[in-house]
Protein backbone atom coordinates (compact mmCIF):
# COMPACT_ATOMS: atom_id res chain seq x y z
CA UNK A 1 0.00 0.00 0.00
CA UNK A 2 1.36 3.45 -0.93
CA UNK A 3 0.22 6.42 1.15
CA UNK A 4 0.75 10.18 0.85
CA UNK A 5 4.34 10.98 1.72
CA UNK A 6 5.19 10.86 5.41
CA UNK A 7 8.82 10.21 6.24
CA UNK A 8 8.84 7.41 8.82
CA UNK A 9 12.50 6.47 9.14
CA UNK A 10 14.13 7.50 12.41
CA UNK A 11 17.74 8.70 12.14
CA UNK A 12 18.35 7.39 15.66
CA UNK A 13 17.58 3.87 14.50
CA UNK A 14 20.91 2.66 13.12
CA UNK A 15 21.47 -0.89 11.90
CA UNK A 16 25.08 -2.07 12.04
CA UNK A 17 25.83 -4.75 9.47
CA UNK A 18 28.97 -6.51 8.23
CA UNK A 19 30.24 -7.94 4.93
CA UNK A 20 32.89 -10.70 5.04
CA UNK A 21 34.25 -9.65 1.62
CA UNK A 22 34.62 -6.32 -0.17
CA UNK A 23 31.95 -4.97 -2.48
CA UNK A 24 32.79 -4.21 -6.12
CA UNK A 25 30.51 -1.25 -6.87
CA UNK A 26 26.91 -0.22 -7.33
CA UNK A 27 25.96 -0.23 -10.99
CA UNK A 28 23.00 -2.64 -11.31
CA UNK A 29 24.06 -3.65 -14.82
CA UNK A 30 27.63 -4.48 -13.79
CA UNK A 31 27.95 -5.56 -10.14
CA UNK A 32 27.97 -9.34 -9.87
CA UNK A 33 28.45 -10.12 -6.17
CA UNK A 34 25.92 -10.53 -3.38
CA UNK A 35 27.41 -7.79 -1.20
CA UNK A 36 27.17 -5.07 -3.83
CA UNK A 37 23.74 -6.43 -4.70
CA UNK A 38 22.49 -5.86 -1.15
CA UNK A 39 23.36 -2.19 -1.42
CA UNK A 40 21.98 -1.88 -4.95
CA UNK A 41 18.63 -3.36 -3.91
CA UNK A 42 18.35 -0.69 -1.22
CA UNK A 43 19.00 2.22 -3.60
CA UNK A 44 17.41 1.12 -6.87
CA UNK A 45 14.05 -0.49 -7.55
CA UNK A 46 12.81 -3.19 -9.87
CA UNK A 47 9.33 -3.55 -11.30
CA UNK A 48 8.62 -6.51 -9.05
CA UNK A 49 9.84 -7.77 -5.68
CA UNK A 50 9.02 -10.61 -3.29
CA UNK A 51 6.51 -10.92 -0.49
CA UNK A 52 8.56 -10.71 2.70
CA UNK A 53 7.00 -13.69 4.52
CA UNK A 54 5.59 -15.89 1.76
CA UNK A 55 7.30 -19.29 1.37
CA UNK A 56 7.92 -20.42 -1.30
CA UNK A 57 8.97 -17.02 -2.62
CA UNK A 58 6.07 -15.08 -4.13
CA UNK A 59 6.34 -12.18 -6.57
CA UNK A 60 4.50 -8.91 -5.87
CA UNK A 61 4.48 -5.50 -7.62
CA UNK A 62 7.16 -2.99 -6.60
CA UNK A 63 7.26 0.05 -8.90
CA UNK A 64 4.74 -1.68 -11.17
CA UNK A 65 1.10 -0.94 -10.40
CA UNK A 66 0.17 -4.62 -10.73
CA UNK A 67 1.49 -7.91 -12.02
CA UNK A 68 2.03 -7.88 -15.81
CA UNK A 69 -0.75 -8.58 -18.26
CA UNK A 70 0.49 -11.52 -20.34
CA UNK A 71 -0.97 -12.04 -23.82
CA UNK A 72 -0.08 -13.32 -27.30
CA UNK A 73 0.41 -16.88 -26.02
CA UNK A 74 2.92 -15.77 -23.40
CA UNK A 75 5.02 -13.60 -25.71
CA UNK A 76 3.75 -10.11 -24.75
CA UNK A 77 3.97 -8.52 -21.29
CA UNK A 78 2.17 -5.24 -20.67
CA UNK A 79 3.49 -3.39 -17.61
CA UNK A 80 2.10 -0.21 -16.04
CA UNK A 81 4.03 1.77 -13.44
CA UNK A 82 2.76 3.47 -10.32
CA UNK A 83 2.59 7.24 -10.74
CA UNK A 84 4.43 9.69 -8.53
CA UNK A 85 7.67 7.74 -7.98
CA UNK A 86 10.74 9.98 -8.09
CA UNK A 87 14.49 9.51 -8.30
CA UNK A 88 16.59 10.84 -5.45
CA UNK A 89 17.48 14.49 -6.03
CA UNK A 90 20.75 14.92 -7.90
CA UNK A 91 22.41 17.78 -9.80
CA UNK A 92 22.22 15.65 -12.94
CA UNK A 93 18.49 16.44 -13.01
CA UNK A 94 19.08 20.20 -13.19
CA UNK A 95 17.30 21.05 -9.96
CA UNK A 96 14.01 19.46 -11.05
CA UNK A 97 12.13 16.54 -9.54
CA UNK A 98 12.68 13.58 -11.83
CA UNK A 99 9.76 11.15 -12.04
CA UNK A 100 10.24 7.49 -12.86
CA UNK A 101 8.68 6.61 -16.22
CA UNK A 102 8.34 3.61 -18.49
CA UNK A 103 11.15 4.99 -20.66
CA UNK A 104 13.58 4.49 -17.75
CA UNK A 105 12.96 0.76 -17.72
CA UNK A 106 13.27 0.53 -21.49
CA UNK A 107 16.58 2.40 -21.25
CA UNK A 108 17.80 0.16 -18.40
CA UNK A 109 16.94 -3.07 -20.21
CA UNK A 110 18.75 -1.88 -23.33
CA UNK A 111 21.72 -0.99 -21.18
CA UNK A 112 22.19 -4.63 -20.16
CA UNK A 113 22.93 -5.38 -23.80
CA UNK A 114 25.15 -2.37 -24.50
CA UNK A 115 28.63 -3.70 -25.41
CA UNK A 116 30.21 -0.53 -23.99
CA UNK A 117 28.81 -1.25 -20.53
CA UNK A 118 30.18 -4.81 -20.55
CA UNK A 119 27.35 -6.02 -18.35
CA UNK A 120 27.72 -9.45 -16.80
CA UNK A 121 23.93 -9.76 -16.90
CA UNK A 122 23.24 -9.63 -20.63
CA UNK A 123 22.29 -13.32 -20.54
CA UNK A 124 19.08 -12.37 -18.75
CA UNK A 125 17.75 -10.89 -22.02
CA UNK A 126 19.87 -12.40 -24.81
CA UNK A 127 17.77 -13.98 -27.52
CA UNK A 128 14.53 -13.11 -25.76
CA UNK A 129 13.36 -9.59 -26.69
CA UNK A 130 12.47 -8.90 -30.32
CA UNK A 131 15.04 -6.60 -31.89
CA UNK A 132 17.25 -6.22 -28.82
CA UNK A 133 20.01 -8.57 -29.99
CA UNK A 134 20.06 -6.84 -33.38
CA UNK A 135 20.43 -3.46 -31.66
CA UNK A 136 23.36 -4.80 -29.64
CA UNK A 137 24.93 -6.33 -32.74
CA UNK A 138 24.78 -2.99 -34.52
CA UNK A 139 26.37 -1.34 -31.48
CA UNK A 140 29.30 -3.75 -31.66
CA UNK A 141 29.90 -2.58 -35.22
CA UNK A 142 29.54 1.15 -34.59
CA UNK A 143 30.89 1.27 -31.03
CA UNK A 144 27.72 3.02 -29.87
CA UNK A 145 24.29 1.73 -28.88
CA UNK A 146 21.49 3.96 -30.14
CA UNK A 147 19.22 4.16 -27.09
CA UNK A 148 16.81 6.47 -28.91
CA UNK A 149 16.16 3.92 -31.63
CA UNK A 150 12.78 2.23 -31.04
CA UNK A 151 12.70 -1.56 -31.22
CA UNK A 152 9.59 -3.66 -31.48
CA UNK A 153 10.44 -5.73 -28.43
CA UNK A 154 10.40 -2.74 -26.06
CA UNK A 155 7.28 -0.78 -26.97
CA UNK A 156 6.57 2.50 -25.18
CA UNK A 157 2.78 2.77 -24.85
CA UNK A 158 2.57 5.94 -22.75
CA UNK A 159 4.45 7.69 -19.96
CA UNK A 160 3.74 4.92 -17.47
CA UNK A 161 3.15 1.87 -19.65
CA UNK A 162 5.35 -0.28 -21.87
CA UNK A 163 5.22 -3.69 -23.46
CA UNK A 164 7.88 -6.36 -23.78
CA UNK A 165 7.48 -8.49 -26.90
CA UNK A 166 9.36 -11.80 -26.79
CA UNK A 167 10.63 -14.04 -29.54
CA UNK A 168 9.13 -16.96 -27.65
CA UNK A 169 7.56 -17.46 -24.24
CA UNK A 170 9.88 -17.00 -21.27
CA UNK A 171 8.40 -18.45 -18.12
CA UNK A 172 10.89 -16.65 -15.88
CA UNK A 173 10.60 -13.14 -17.29
CA UNK A 174 8.73 -11.75 -14.28
CA UNK A 175 11.42 -13.18 -11.99
CA UNK A 176 14.04 -11.50 -14.16
CA UNK A 177 12.19 -8.20 -13.76
CA UNK A 178 12.47 -8.63 -9.99
CA UNK A 179 16.25 -9.11 -10.14
CA UNK A 180 18.40 -6.06 -9.40
CA UNK A 181 20.20 -5.84 -12.80
CA UNK A 182 16.84 -4.76 -14.30
CA UNK A 183 16.50 -1.88 -11.83
CA UNK A 184 15.52 1.53 -13.19
CA UNK A 185 18.55 3.72 -13.96
CA UNK A 186 18.15 7.31 -15.15
CA UNK A 187 20.05 8.14 -18.35
CA UNK A 188 20.99 11.57 -16.91
CA UNK A 189 22.95 9.84 -14.12
CA UNK A 190 24.82 7.64 -16.59
CA UNK A 191 25.52 10.62 -18.86
CA UNK A 192 26.99 12.68 -16.02
CA UNK A 193 28.80 10.11 -13.90
CA UNK A 194 29.99 7.47 -16.35
CA UNK A 195 33.53 6.29 -15.73
CA UNK A 196 34.30 6.28 -19.44
CA UNK A 197 33.12 2.70 -19.86
CA UNK A 198 29.45 3.52 -19.56
CA UNK A 199 29.47 2.31 -15.94
CA UNK A 200 28.35 4.15 -12.78
CA UNK A 201 29.77 1.91 -10.07
CA UNK A 202 30.60 4.85 -7.79
CA UNK A 203 27.51 7.06 -8.09
CA UNK A 204 24.26 5.14 -7.57
CA UNK A 205 21.04 7.17 -7.80
CA UNK A 206 17.72 5.37 -7.70
CA UNK A 207 14.15 5.59 -6.47
CA UNK A 208 14.55 3.24 -3.53
CA UNK A 209 14.32 3.63 0.24
CA UNK A 210 18.00 4.40 0.86
CA UNK A 211 20.75 6.68 -0.40
CA UNK A 212 24.48 5.96 -0.33
CA UNK A 213 25.94 8.84 1.68
CA UNK A 214 29.41 7.47 2.40
CA UNK A 215 31.61 4.89 0.71
CA UNK A 216 35.11 3.95 1.75
CA UNK A 217 35.91 1.36 -0.88
CA UNK A 218 36.40 -2.12 0.57
CA UNK A 219 35.94 -0.79 4.11
CA UNK A 220 32.70 1.02 4.90
CA UNK A 221 29.33 1.99 3.42
CA UNK A 222 26.63 4.18 4.96
CA UNK A 223 23.06 4.14 3.69
CA UNK A 224 20.69 6.84 4.92
CA UNK A 225 16.93 6.62 4.51
CA UNK A 226 15.81 8.46 1.39
CA UNK A 227 13.73 11.42 2.69
CA UNK A 228 11.76 11.51 -0.58
CA UNK A 229 10.92 7.81 -0.64
CA UNK A 230 7.17 7.15 -0.87
CA UNK A 231 7.20 4.43 1.81
CA UNK A 232 4.80 1.56 2.34
CA UNK A 233 2.73 0.05 5.14
CA UNK A 234 3.99 -3.25 6.56
CA UNK A 235 1.12 -5.62 5.79
CA UNK A 236 2.42 -9.15 5.19
CA UNK A 237 0.55 -12.31 6.14
CA UNK A 238 1.95 -15.04 8.35
CA UNK A 239 2.75 -18.33 6.69
CA UNK A 240 3.04 -21.77 8.24
CA UNK A 241 6.17 -20.88 10.22
CA UNK A 242 5.18 -20.27 13.88
CA UNK A 243 7.73 -17.43 14.01
CA UNK A 244 5.67 -15.50 11.45
CA UNK A 245 2.90 -14.76 13.95
CA UNK A 246 5.29 -12.96 16.28
CA UNK A 247 6.76 -10.97 13.38
CA UNK A 248 3.30 -9.88 12.22
CA UNK A 249 2.39 -8.78 15.75
CA UNK A 250 5.61 -6.73 15.97
CA UNK A 251 5.43 -5.09 12.57
CA UNK A 252 1.86 -4.92 11.20
CA UNK A 253 0.72 -1.40 10.36
CA UNK A 254 4.13 0.28 10.60
CA UNK A 255 5.16 2.67 7.85
CA UNK A 256 8.42 1.52 6.28
CA UNK A 257 11.30 1.87 6.33
CA UNK A 258 11.70 2.47 10.06
CA UNK A 259 15.51 2.28 10.14
CA UNK A 260 17.09 5.63 9.37
CA UNK A 261 20.65 4.50 8.75
CA UNK A 262 22.45 1.30 7.78
CA UNK A 263 26.18 1.23 8.50
CA UNK A 264 28.06 -1.58 6.76
CA UNK A 265 31.62 -2.53 7.66
CA UNK A 266 33.80 -4.92 5.65
CA UNK A 267 35.52 -7.34 8.06
CA UNK A 268 37.14 -10.30 6.26
CA UNK A 269 38.40 -12.15 9.33
CA UNK A 270 35.96 -14.49 11.06
CA UNK A 271 37.18 -13.83 14.59
CA UNK A 272 36.95 -10.05 14.21
CA UNK A 273 33.37 -10.30 12.92
CA UNK A 274 32.37 -12.52 15.81
CA UNK A 275 33.89 -10.20 18.42
CA UNK A 276 32.04 -7.28 16.84
CA UNK A 277 28.74 -9.15 17.23
CA UNK A 278 29.53 -10.20 20.81
CA UNK A 279 30.24 -6.55 21.66
CA UNK A 280 26.97 -5.43 20.01
CA UNK A 281 28.90 -3.50 17.39
CA UNK A 282 27.01 -5.57 14.80
CA UNK A 283 23.23 -5.95 15.05
CA UNK A 284 22.48 -8.48 12.30
CA UNK A 285 25.10 -11.11 11.60
CA UNK A 286 25.61 -13.87 9.05
CA UNK A 287 27.17 -16.70 11.01
CA UNK A 288 29.41 -18.38 8.43
CA UNK A 289 30.19 -22.05 8.91
CA UNK A 290 33.68 -21.53 10.40
CA UNK A 291 32.07 -19.61 13.27
CA UNK A 292 29.13 -21.95 13.79
CA UNK A 293 30.49 -23.68 16.94
CA UNK A 294 30.56 -20.28 18.70
CA UNK A 295 26.78 -19.94 18.48
CA UNK A 296 25.19 -23.22 17.42
CA UNK A 297 24.84 -26.72 18.74
CA UNK A 298 23.23 -29.25 16.39
CA UNK A 299 21.64 -26.44 14.40
CA UNK A 300 20.17 -24.67 17.42
CA UNK A 301 21.24 -21.53 19.22
CA UNK A 302 23.41 -22.15 22.26
CA UNK A 303 21.57 -21.52 25.57
CA UNK A 304 24.01 -18.85 26.71
CA UNK A 305 23.19 -16.74 23.65
CA UNK A 306 19.44 -17.40 23.82
CA UNK A 307 19.45 -16.28 27.46
CA UNK A 308 20.79 -12.91 26.28
CA UNK A 309 17.89 -12.50 23.87
CA UNK A 310 19.89 -13.31 20.72
CA UNK A 311 17.73 -14.98 18.06
CA UNK A 312 18.49 -17.19 15.06
CA UNK A 313 16.91 -17.16 11.58
CA UNK A 314 18.14 -20.26 9.73
CA UNK A 315 17.53 -21.57 6.20
CA UNK A 316 19.28 -23.78 3.70
CA UNK A 317 20.69 -21.23 1.28
CA UNK A 318 19.26 -21.68 -2.22
CA UNK A 319 22.77 -21.98 -3.58
CA UNK A 320 25.11 -24.23 -5.47
CA UNK A 321 28.74 -24.23 -4.40
CA UNK A 322 30.60 -26.00 -7.20
CA UNK A 323 34.25 -26.73 -7.90
CA UNK A 324 34.76 -25.70 -11.50
CA UNK A 325 37.53 -26.40 -13.98
CA UNK A 326 38.34 -23.71 -16.52
CA UNK A 327 37.37 -25.48 -19.72
CA UNK A 328 39.54 -23.09 -21.75
CA UNK A 329 42.65 -23.83 -19.71
CA UNK A 330 45.37 -25.81 -21.51
CA UNK A 331 45.95 -28.09 -18.50
CA UNK A 332 42.43 -28.97 -17.29
CA UNK A 333 40.22 -27.79 -20.17
CA UNK A 334 39.05 -29.34 -23.41
CA UNK A 335 36.93 -32.33 -24.40
CA UNK A 336 39.65 -34.84 -25.29
CA UNK A 337 39.50 -38.17 -23.45
CA UNK A 338 42.61 -37.57 -21.39
CA UNK A 339 41.36 -34.13 -20.19
CA UNK A 340 37.97 -35.59 -19.30
CA UNK A 341 39.76 -38.37 -17.40
CA UNK A 342 41.83 -35.82 -15.46
CA UNK A 343 38.79 -33.82 -14.39
CA UNK A 344 36.76 -36.91 -13.49
CA UNK A 345 39.62 -38.30 -11.42
CA UNK A 346 39.93 -35.04 -9.48
CA UNK A 347 36.16 -34.95 -8.95
CA UNK A 348 36.17 -38.51 -7.59
CA UNK A 349 39.11 -37.84 -5.28
CA UNK A 350 37.54 -34.87 -3.49
CA UNK A 351 35.64 -35.65 -0.31
CA UNK A 352 32.80 -33.10 -0.28
CA UNK A 353 31.42 -34.28 3.06
CA UNK A 354 34.82 -33.85 4.67
CA UNK A 355 35.11 -30.32 3.29
CA UNK A 356 31.68 -29.51 4.72
CA UNK A 357 32.77 -30.78 8.14
CA UNK A 358 36.21 -29.15 8.15
CA UNK A 359 35.64 -25.84 6.38
CA UNK A 360 31.99 -25.21 7.25
CA UNK A 361 31.69 -27.11 10.55
CA UNK A 362 28.88 -29.20 9.12
CA UNK A 363 26.85 -26.11 8.20
CA UNK A 364 26.06 -27.27 4.65
CA UNK A 365 24.43 -30.18 2.89
CA UNK A 366 26.09 -32.11 0.03
CA UNK A 367 24.28 -31.82 -3.30
CA UNK A 368 23.74 -34.58 -5.84
CA UNK A 369 21.96 -32.27 -8.28
CA UNK A 370 22.89 -28.78 -9.59
CA UNK A 371 19.53 -27.33 -8.51
CA UNK A 372 19.44 -26.91 -4.71
CA UNK A 373 16.50 -27.52 -2.35
CA UNK A 374 13.84 -24.83 -2.27
CA UNK A 375 14.25 -24.08 -5.98
CA UNK A 376 11.72 -25.11 -8.63
CA UNK A 377 13.18 -28.11 -10.46
CA UNK A 378 15.10 -29.58 -7.53
CA UNK A 379 15.03 -33.39 -7.49
CA UNK A 380 15.64 -34.77 -4.01
CA UNK A 381 15.71 -38.34 -5.35
CA UNK A 382 18.44 -37.80 -7.94
CA UNK A 383 21.71 -39.68 -7.37
CA UNK A 384 24.91 -38.50 -8.99
CA UNK A 385 27.20 -40.98 -10.71
CA UNK A 386 30.19 -39.11 -9.23
CA UNK A 387 31.13 -40.65 -5.89
CA UNK A 388 34.12 -40.32 -3.58
CA UNK A 389 36.38 -43.07 -4.99
CA UNK A 390 40.07 -42.08 -4.78
CA UNK A 391 41.37 -45.56 -5.74
CA UNK A 392 39.37 -45.56 -8.98
CA UNK A 393 40.47 -41.96 -9.57
CA UNK A 394 44.13 -42.97 -9.41
CA UNK A 395 43.53 -45.91 -11.73
CA UNK A 396 41.85 -43.59 -14.22
CA UNK A 397 44.88 -41.30 -14.26
CA UNK A 398 47.19 -44.26 -14.79
CA UNK A 399 45.09 -45.50 -17.69
CA UNK A 400 45.18 -42.17 -19.53
CA UNK A 401 48.91 -41.58 -19.25
CA UNK A 402 49.26 -39.33 -16.20
CA UNK A 403 52.31 -41.22 -14.91
CA UNK A 404 54.22 -40.45 -11.74
CA UNK A 405 57.80 -39.26 -12.02
CA UNK A 406 60.74 -39.91 -9.74
CA UNK A 407 59.56 -37.11 -7.44
CA UNK A 408 56.24 -38.89 -6.85
CA UNK A 409 54.15 -36.36 -8.75
CA UNK A 410 52.23 -37.08 -11.92
CA UNK A 411 53.10 -35.63 -15.29
CA UNK A 412 50.98 -34.83 -18.30
CA UNK A 413 50.63 -37.55 -20.98
CA UNK A 414 53.09 -35.52 -23.08
CA UNK A 415 55.66 -35.69 -20.27
CA UNK A 416 55.34 -32.08 -19.12
CA UNK A 417 54.86 -31.34 -15.39
CA UNK A 418 51.24 -31.44 -14.19
CA UNK A 419 50.52 -28.54 -11.84
CA UNK A 420 47.00 -27.48 -10.80
CA UNK A 421 46.56 -23.88 -9.68
CA UNK A 422 43.66 -23.59 -7.25
CA UNK A 423 42.37 -20.08 -6.50
CA UNK A 424 40.65 -18.98 -3.31
CA UNK A 425 39.81 -15.89 -1.30
CA UNK A 426 42.66 -14.39 0.70
CA UNK A 427 41.06 -15.07 4.08
CA UNK A 428 40.90 -17.85 6.66
CA UNK A 429 38.10 -19.71 4.88
CA UNK A 430 39.99 -19.56 1.62
CA UNK A 431 43.06 -20.96 3.35
CA UNK A 432 41.06 -23.89 4.68
CA UNK A 433 39.67 -24.60 1.22
CA UNK A 434 43.18 -24.61 -0.20
CA UNK A 435 44.31 -27.05 2.48
CA UNK A 436 41.39 -29.37 1.73
CA UNK A 437 42.19 -29.37 -1.98
CA UNK A 438 45.90 -29.87 -1.31
CA UNK A 439 44.87 -33.02 0.53
CA UNK A 440 42.80 -34.11 -2.49
CA UNK A 441 45.64 -33.57 -4.93
CA UNK A 442 48.10 -35.35 -2.64
CA UNK A 443 45.88 -38.46 -2.86
CA UNK A 444 46.34 -38.33 -6.63
CA UNK A 445 50.03 -37.46 -6.68
CA UNK A 446 49.28 -34.12 -8.38
CA UNK A 447 51.22 -31.00 -7.48
CA UNK A 448 48.98 -28.08 -6.45
CA UNK A 449 49.83 -24.39 -6.40
CA UNK A 450 47.80 -22.06 -4.17
CA UNK A 451 46.53 -18.77 -5.57
CA UNK A 452 45.07 -16.41 -2.95
CA UNK A 453 43.35 -13.21 -4.11
CA UNK A 454 40.96 -10.59 -2.82
CA UNK A 455 37.34 -11.38 -3.63
CA UNK A 456 36.86 -8.64 -6.28
CA UNK A 457 40.06 -9.78 -8.00
CA UNK A 458 38.80 -13.38 -8.11
CA UNK A 459 35.55 -12.27 -9.73
CA UNK A 460 37.34 -10.17 -12.33
CA UNK A 461 39.78 -12.94 -13.24
CA UNK A 462 37.15 -15.65 -13.60
CA UNK A 463 35.00 -13.50 -15.87
CA UNK A 464 38.06 -13.37 -18.13
CA UNK A 465 38.53 -17.18 -17.92
CA UNK A 466 41.92 -16.73 -16.25
CA UNK A 467 41.53 -19.04 -13.24
CA UNK A 468 42.23 -22.76 -13.50
CA UNK A 469 40.10 -24.02 -10.59
CA UNK A 470 38.00 -22.43 -7.88
CA UNK A 471 35.17 -23.11 -5.43
CA UNK A 472 32.39 -20.97 -6.86
CA UNK A 473 29.13 -20.32 -4.96
CA UNK A 474 26.01 -19.21 -6.82
CA UNK A 475 23.02 -18.02 -4.78
CA UNK A 476 19.63 -17.95 -6.51
CA UNK A 477 18.82 -14.77 -8.42
CA UNK A 478 15.30 -16.12 -8.75
CA UNK A 479 13.75 -19.35 -7.43
CA UNK A 480 13.78 -21.46 -10.60
CA UNK A 481 16.12 -24.23 -11.74
CA UNK A 482 16.95 -22.42 -14.98
CA UNK A 483 18.97 -19.96 -12.90
CA UNK A 484 21.35 -22.81 -12.01
CA UNK A 485 21.38 -24.82 -15.24
CA UNK A 486 22.44 -21.67 -17.14
CA UNK A 487 25.71 -21.65 -15.18
CA UNK A 488 27.14 -24.20 -17.66
CA UNK A 489 25.68 -22.79 -20.88
CA UNK A 490 28.45 -21.92 -23.35
CA UNK A 491 27.21 -18.47 -24.50
CA UNK A 492 27.15 -17.33 -20.86
CA UNK A 493 30.96 -17.52 -20.69
CA UNK A 494 32.29 -14.24 -19.33
CA UNK A 495 29.03 -13.62 -17.49
CA UNK A 496 27.66 -16.37 -15.20
CA UNK A 497 29.47 -19.40 -16.70
CA UNK A 498 32.54 -19.11 -14.48
CA UNK A 499 34.10 -22.36 -15.71
CA UNK A 500 33.92 -21.11 -19.31
CA UNK A 501 32.21 -24.40 -20.20
CA UNK A 502 31.21 -25.18 -23.79
CA UNK A 503 29.68 -28.62 -24.30
CA UNK A 504 27.61 -28.62 -27.53
CA UNK A 505 25.17 -31.32 -26.37
CA UNK A 506 24.55 -29.48 -23.10
CA UNK A 507 23.99 -26.17 -24.90
CA UNK A 508 21.40 -27.70 -27.22
CA UNK A 509 19.49 -29.23 -24.31
CA UNK A 510 19.61 -25.98 -22.37
CA UNK A 511 18.16 -24.09 -25.32
CA UNK A 512 15.31 -26.61 -25.46
CA UNK A 513 14.70 -26.31 -21.71
CA UNK A 514 14.27 -22.53 -21.63
CA UNK A 515 11.28 -22.83 -23.97
CA UNK A 516 9.47 -25.07 -21.49
CA UNK A 517 7.58 -24.32 -18.28
CA UNK A 518 8.35 -26.15 -15.07
CA UNK A 519 7.18 -29.74 -15.37
CA UNK A 520 8.05 -33.31 -16.30
CA UNK A 521 9.31 -32.50 -19.80
CA UNK A 522 11.74 -29.86 -18.56
CA UNK A 523 12.86 -32.08 -15.67
CA UNK A 524 13.82 -34.81 -18.15
CA UNK A 525 16.05 -32.35 -19.98
CA UNK A 526 17.60 -31.22 -16.70
CA UNK A 527 18.42 -34.85 -15.88
CA UNK A 528 20.12 -35.32 -19.25
CA UNK A 529 22.07 -32.09 -18.79
CA UNK A 530 23.20 -33.15 -15.32
CA UNK A 531 24.43 -36.51 -16.63
CA UNK A 532 26.46 -34.66 -19.26
CA UNK A 533 28.07 -32.62 -16.48
CA UNK A 534 29.01 -35.88 -14.77
CA UNK A 535 30.40 -37.41 -17.98
CA UNK A 536 32.46 -34.44 -19.17
CA UNK A 537 33.21 -33.20 -15.63
CA UNK A 538 33.54 -29.43 -16.19
CA UNK A 539 32.58 -29.16 -12.53
CA UNK A 540 32.20 -31.14 -9.33
CA UNK A 541 28.82 -30.42 -7.74
CA UNK A 542 29.47 -29.49 -4.11
CA UNK A 543 27.05 -28.28 -1.48
CA UNK A 544 24.48 -25.76 -0.30
CA UNK A 545 25.32 -23.95 2.93
CA UNK A 546 23.02 -23.06 5.78
CA UNK A 547 22.40 -19.36 6.17
CA UNK A 548 22.43 -18.64 9.90
CA UNK A 549 21.47 -15.06 10.69
CA UNK A 550 21.94 -13.94 14.29
CA UNK A 551 19.82 -11.06 15.58
CA UNK A 552 20.52 -8.88 18.59
CA UNK A 553 17.54 -8.70 21.01
CA UNK A 554 16.53 -5.24 19.81
CA UNK A 555 16.19 -6.19 16.12
CA UNK A 556 12.48 -6.53 15.36
CA UNK A 557 10.64 -8.32 12.57
CA UNK A 558 13.58 -10.06 10.91
CA UNK A 559 13.23 -13.28 8.93
CA UNK A 560 15.80 -14.45 6.37
CA UNK A 561 14.36 -14.38 2.88
CA UNK A 562 15.58 -16.99 0.38
CA UNK A 563 16.03 -14.53 -2.51
CA UNK A 564 16.12 -10.98 -1.13
CA UNK A 565 19.19 -10.01 0.89
CA UNK A 566 18.35 -6.46 2.02
CA UNK A 567 15.75 -7.32 4.66
CA UNK A 568 16.52 -4.12 6.60
CA UNK A 569 13.81 -2.45 4.48
CA UNK A 570 11.25 -4.65 6.29
CA UNK A 571 12.51 -4.60 9.89
CA UNK A 572 12.75 -2.26 12.87
CA UNK A 573 15.00 -1.56 15.86
CA UNK A 574 13.88 -1.04 19.46
CA UNK A 575 16.38 1.48 20.81
CA UNK A 576 15.02 1.10 24.35
CA UNK A 577 16.32 -2.48 24.33
CA UNK A 578 19.64 -1.51 22.79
Amino acid sequence: MVLPFVHAADSHKVLHYVFPSPETGFDPAVAHDMYSGQVIRSIYETLYAYDYLARPAKLVPSTAASMPVVSNHGKTYTITLKKGIYFTDDSAFGGKKRELTASDYIYSLKRLMDPAVRSTWGWLLEGKVIGLDALAKQARKTGHLDYAKPIRGLELVDRYTFRIHLNKPDYNLTHVLAHYPTSAVAHEIVDKYTDGNGQIMAHPVGTGPYVLTEWQRGSKMILDANPAYRGFIWDFRAGSDPEDKRIVEEMKGKRMPQIGRVEIAVIPEDQSRWLAFENREVDLFNLDGPLAPRALEKGHLRPELASKGVRLSRIIEPELSQFYFNMQNEVVGGLSKEKIALRRAIAMAHNVKEEINVVWNGEAIPLEYPIPPGIIGHDAKYKSSVRYEPKIANALLDKFGYKKGADGYRRMPNGKPLVIVFSARADSTGQQQLEMWKKTFDKLGIKMQSDKRLFPDLLKAEKQCRLMMRTSPWIADYPDGSNFMQLFYGPHTGQSNNGCTRIPQYDRLYEQSVALPDGHERDLLYHKMTRLLEVYAPTRIGYARYRNMLLQPYVIGYKKHPVMHNEWIYIDIDNDKR
